[in-house]
């Protein structure tokens, strides 16, 4: 009879190995599904395996713990508390009320301002320091211990349940995590998406794993959009949220003319030029600076490319948006005079102490410096980091002031091959 008894214990553990070796492959299953990494998935069993026995064996206010062996297919089960002393917890003892006695009003505790009050002692979580002693020597207040549980080999039904919504939540929560981590190590770049639904005037993007919003102002003004269009966005910022990470997407901002130009150009992917500062009023005009310290190598030539093929393919990405390529100059000076091309420059006078450039050209060049809205001055202002004023004949024409008729289609085409011709020829 003994000898059958032995058995039989040995086929129930056999038969408890058997079903957490097949619930830990299926998780495994999913998780190379999911793309979760193998600790993780061991992370989440654990957790699981721990809630299922709390449910059936445990008791409330105990804080449990399993220890997954992934190679023999077994678990092992801890029950964790925590040395404390009175420094960390209320030891008093709550009155108890004895039956027929009548209960009085309780008294309000007293808390002293700024003083915390402690959690109450629970023999459940807790630990006095000598009692940790008694089961590890070297135990010091703040010490977690973690004491072995009796290893039950059946689960009811509701701990079943209760393992099975652990796992759920747990892989869900995973798959956020590294979602949110996998977009937020591309944050700032550019991103290829698709047109998912436009809601309004918003438009969500489908990047792949997630799907990002593209808010109107971050739109390029007058671009029209339509479910199924591809796209390229610059990934603005990733936020985290219970739903998933929160893709802020940007048609407009002035970073992604520089990843355009960096996909476009060899010598700025490959870092013989470099773009030094870009100034952009979406839909209308950027105006972009560079430079490189290579003889022999044309840092204009190369982002225009022959016959504007580099640079148009930008604008055509961008929806027509004028570009002015100029070259970068250390000397302030000759870079805010660049940065007004096209209009020609006789002088720049330059207030260090207020960061301010009074700027002189010819008078029939004027309205061509201030340009249009005065954005050519505004956007030069921008592109150097100087405030700029802009006068003929000695006297001074705020960008502000400047007013024109907008431009018509025509015009815009007229202006971007004069843009092009003019940067090929320098």
């Amino acid at each position: 009879m003994p000898r059958a008894k032995k058995v039989a214990t040995r086929d129930e553990s056999e038969s408890l190995s058997g079903r957490l070796g097949e619930f830990g492959s299926a998780v495994m299953q999913i998780a190379d599904e999911k793309g979760l990494p193998r600790e993780k998935v061991i992370e989440i069993v654990e957790a699981a395996l721990a809630a299922a026995y709390k449910k059936d064996y445990g008791k409330k206010g105990q804080v449990i713990v399993s220890k997954f062996d992934e190679v023999a297919k077994t678990a092992d089960f801890f029950l964790v508390k925590e040395v404390v002393d009175e420094t960390m917890r209320d030891f008093t003892v709550p009155e108890v009320v004895e039956e027929g006695e009548e209960k009085g009003e309780p008294q309000p505790e007293i808390v002293e301002e700024g003083e915390e009050k402690l959690p109450r002692y629970n023999p459940e979580r807790d630990l006095t320091l000598d009692e940790a002693k008694a089961l590890k020597k070297d135990a010091k207040i703040g010490d977690m211990i973690e004491i072995m549980l009796e290893n039950h080999q059946e689960f009811g039904r509701v701990a079943a349940q209760t393992a099975k919504q652990v796992i759920i939540q747990r892989i869900r929560e995973a798959e956020r995590e590294i979602m949110f981590q996998e977009y937020k190590e591309k944050e700032g770049e550019m991103v290829n998406g698709q047109v998912q639904r436009i809601e309004g005037r918003n438009v969500f993007i489908d990047l792949g794993k997630s799907v990002g919003i593209l808010f109107p102002s971050e739109q390029i003004p007058g671009e029209n959009y339509r479910v199924g269009q591809h796209l390229k966005v610059y990934l603005a910022r990733v936020e985290s949220d219970p739903k998933g990470p929160g893709l802020l997407l940007s048609r407009a901002h002035p970073e992604i003319v520089r990843h355009l130009f960096t996909l476009e150009v060899p010598e700025i992917f490959a870092g013989t030029v470099e773009i030094k500062a870009i100034a952009r009023e979406a839909g209308s005009r950027t105006k972009m600076a560079v430079w490189t310290n290579e003889e022999g190598v044309d840092p204009i030539g190369s982002c225009v490319g022959q016959k504007g093929t580099r640079v148009q393919s930008v604008i055509d990405e961008i929806g027509g948006e004028k570009i002015d390529i100029i070259e970068w100059n250390e000397n302030a000076e000759k870079f805010i005079s660049a940065a007004l091309s096209p209009a020609k420059v006789l002088n720049v006078e330059l207030n260090e102490e207020e960061k301010q450039a009074l700027v002189k050209v010819p008078s029939d060049q004027l309205s061509l410096a201030i340009g249009k809205r005065g954005q050519n001055v505004r956007l030069a202002a921008k592109l150097t980091g100087w405030r700029i004023d802009v006068t003929s004949d000695g006297e001074a024409a705020p960008a502000e002031e400047a007013e024109t008729s907008p431009e018509t289609p025509a015009e815009v085409a007229e202006e971007a091959v004069e843009t092009v011709a003019s940067a090929e020829q320098e």
